[in-house]
């Protein structure tokens, strides 16, 4: 098992969460699976940008992201170069330390900044 450190978030994990996940798991489903209500409009499609996460640590062992990832990404709200979309990305066998931003682009479409 991996363990994956989620820094806070004020409304989906206000304290943070230290959760373990199996290699092969996406963020998103360790995340969901552990109670983290992550975002994810397209039912994990790879068709919105609501489940966007910074990877702040072990992002180098994450695969790299497909072509169609990255399309997506540049629509992120908060992209950084460390971005992923958490429906997307696997864990490995590396710790990993993720962040949600605090928004995403359906918030900030709705008016929510």
């Amino acid at each position: 098992m991996t363990q994956i450190v989620v820094l806070p978030h004020v409304e989906l994990c206000p304290e943070g969460a230290v959760i373990e996940a199996a290699p092969g798991t996406t963020i998103c489903d360790a995340l969901l699976a552990n109670g983290v209500e992550i975002e994810h409009a397209c039912e994990k499609s790879c068709a919105c940008t609501t489940c966007h996460v910074i990877v702040r640590e072990g992002f180098g062992s994450l695969e790299a992201a497909e072509e169609l990832e990255e399309d997506l990404l540049d629509k992120a709200w908060g992209l950084e170069p460390n971005s992923r979309l958490s429906c997307q990305a696997e864990v490995a066998g590396t710790p990993l330390v993720v962040e949600i931003p605090k928004y995403t682009i359906n918030m900030v479409s709705e008016g929510k900044r």
